[in-house]
């Protein structure tokens, strides 16, 4: 079974996640960050949780928001409005990463889980929008765990939702790799090709004993037929 993360693993977040931690930074402290000043904080870890980390580096640039602020505005930013489904904010800026056919072609031989960071309706929403045929079973949000990331609550959750299956989890951070190891999970790498910090992110991923290293999930057929 392949359990995936979603931001940056399946679906590319820099004009939608990122740029929003950007904006939302900007909105109460009036100061500009860059999206390579998040890839720092991300790659330090324990921000797997990006309204928690507009809150902490708006606190780090001198502006305490109470968090609920934070949520409220940064929804506002990402969202939009939704009419039907369809957001017209920030997340309507992300673009599916996989190549026509990629995942169907691996769900002849693996199963899908998700262990994803966004609450579980949001990642529903964007697998309807880019994925409506493919099923991730279980689908592991952060409103779905006591602990998130690198807490591997999530993955032992879907072990025990499918105790037969032999796991493999692919994320693009230290949080996920570091997830994966105190699961005892092997874990693939996704460090995308002139990445913020790509060097320092490699290195993490090294450290946390990444079975393989993909430059993205369109690689991954041969990583999984290597093994």
């Amino acid at each position: 079974m392949i359990v995936f993360d979603m931001d940056g693993v399946l679906v590319e977040v820099g004009d939608s996640y990122r740029e929003t931690i950007c904006q939302t930074v900007r909105h109460f402290t009036g100061k500009t960050i860059t999206r390579d000043l998040v890839q720092e904080y991300k790659n330090a870890g324990g921000w797997n949780n990006d309204w928690a980390l507009s809150q902490k580096i708006a606190g780090d640039l001198g502006v305490q928001v109470p968090f609920a602020t934070v949520v409220e505005h940064f929804n506002r930013i990402f969202f939009g409005n939704i009419v039907d489904g369809v957001p017209d904010g920030l997340m309507a800026r992300e673009r599916w990463i996989a190549k026509p056919g990629l995942l169907e072609d691996l769900a002849v031989r693996y199963r899908f889980a998700l262990f994803t960071g966004r609450e579980a309706e949001e990642a529903r929403m964007t697998l309807r929008r880019f994925a409506n045929g493919l099923q991730f079973d279980p689908l592991i949000g952060a409103d779905e765990v006591r602990r998130g990331k690198p807490d591997p609550e999530g993955l032992h959750l879907i072990r025990q939702r499918h105790p037969d299956h032999a796991l493999w989890f692919v994320g693009d951070t230290v949080d996920d790799a570091r997830a994966a190891a105190a699961a005892g999970v092997p874990f693939i790498g996704v460090a995308a090709p002139g990445a913020a910090y790509r060097d320092q992110l490699l290195r993490l991923f090294a450290d946390n004993n990444a079975a393989a290293v993909v430059e993205d999930i369109n690689q991954m057929p041969a990583v999984l037929d290597s093994q």
